[in-house]
């Protein structure tokens, strides 16, 4: 048996904060080509004579083949390993973010949105690879870490994209962006490393063993509560805050608790190693949190804001990590992330627009809110007795 030097064990490890740093990068990458184009409602709109639903069919035909593709995807990254994986993702991402931004018409913008979803899909299924080879011993802070790479990727597209609009049109904003992906799609191909190798075939019957085990189950129904709350108060939150007579910029405190939650939930999930514990107190949290938004006054509910944020994606960070640490699924943890994340949109589809309704019944946003918080309250609380 060949003895492994000290020298050998601290270059992976140095290397394995550049692994970490891709997974960043790329969960980046996805969130800033996904919503870069929000900000440009009003001048896409105009150019292509668009309706604000035909608009809304722009960011929904990358949600459909995101939602689609995460589990073939899922699979190809267990079969063939994420750094095979993403050389095939990665330039084909990059392609379709410049063919969005030469789209002629509508119909093109369409079919490059669908396109960029297909690549895109393969981001959340495969990052939990690389922390599952690079961060054997902290695998819930470098998720936390990856899950803050979302945030940013949020936050920038947001802010950015307003201020790149005043002095670029938006096609030239798009090729910004696709500039970005196709540097992170060279680095990765340059610099990006893996000793795990992925099965050499595609073996149906383990995705089949998958789907009966019960824990996959549980980590679905947290994942979907998690995007569904967190998703349906970004959605919301403008609209609700002008109801209460707030200013809307002060929902930006929500994905401040998205940024945050990551590497702090993960960092304390790897430490005590008591994920029922983490999961029940995050629900108790997001309940008590999210219903204060309806009754706390100003600045209390600022903390109620962050607190909602922090404690719903604490729980996704958590859901993430648990496909990494448990051997059960040491051959299939892309396949698993894929499945829970394809099947977990169904939170971020249906709750922003059961959120509207109750606003059209009631008159007031009073239910909604009560709605948001009976769901991760009720999951996180009940689930954390089988998350162990």
């Amino acid at each position: 048996m060949s003895e492994v030097t000290p020298g050998a064990t601290e270059s992976k490890s140095r290397y394995g904060l550049v692994m970490v740093a891709f997974s960043f990068a790329i969960a980046f990458m996805l969130h800033l080509l996904l919503f870069s184009t929000a900000p440009m409602v009003d001048v896409v709109m105009e150019e292509m004579h668009l309706s604000h639903a035909g608009f809304g069919f722009v960011f929904s035909a990358a949600m459909i083949s995101l939602i689609i593709f995460r589990i073939p995807w899922g699979l190809v990254g267990d079969r063939i390993g994420y750094l095979n994986g993403f050389r095939i993702a990665l330039p084909l991402t990059a392609g379709f973010a410049v063919l969005r931004a030469f789209a002629p018409g509508y119909v093109v913008l369409l079919l490059s949105q669908f396109l960029l979803g297909t690549t895109l899909a393969m981001v959340l299924p495969c990052l939990p690879l690389i922390v599952k080879e690079w961060s054997p011993g902290r695998p819930g802070l470098s998720t936390g870490i990856y899950v803050s790479g979302f945030a940013a990727g949020n936050a920038t597209a947001l802010g950015l994209t307003p201020q790149l609009l005043k002095v670029l049109e938006w096609r030239e904003v798009l090729l910004v962006y696709s500039g970005l992906a196709a540097a992170i799609c060279l680095l990765w191909l340059v610099f990006a490393r893996s000793a795990a190798k992925g099965e050499s075939s595609l073996r149906l019957d383990s995705f089949a063993r998958i789907l009966k085990d019960k824990y996959v189950w549980v980590l679905l129904l947290f994942m979907m509560a998690a995007m569904g709350s967190y998703d349906t108060l970004a959605t919301w939150m403008p609209k609700v805050l002008e109801m209460k007579g707030l200013k809307e910029a002060l929902a930006s405190i929500l994905p401040l608790g998205f940024f945050l939650a990551g590497p702090i939930v993960g960092f304390i999930s790897d430490r005590f190693n008591n994920t029922r514990l983490i999961v029940a107190v995050s629900g108790v949290v997001a309940a008590i949190s999210i219903v204060g938004i309806n009754y706390a006054p100003f600045p209390v509910v600022l903390l109620c804001l962050f607190l909602a944020g922090f404690s719903t994606i604490g729980v996704l960070t958590i859901s993430l990590a648990m496909a990494t640490k448990h051997q059960r699924f040491s051959a299939t943890a892309g396949s698993v992330v894929g499945l829970t994340s394809a099947l977990g949109n169904v939170g971020p589809l249906a709750m922003p627009v059961l959120f509207g309704f109750l606003i059209d019944v009631t008159g007031t946003f009073y239910a909604s809110i009560f709605s948001v918080a009976a769901l991760a309250g009720i999951v996180f609380i009940i689930g954390s007795r089988f998350s162990e």
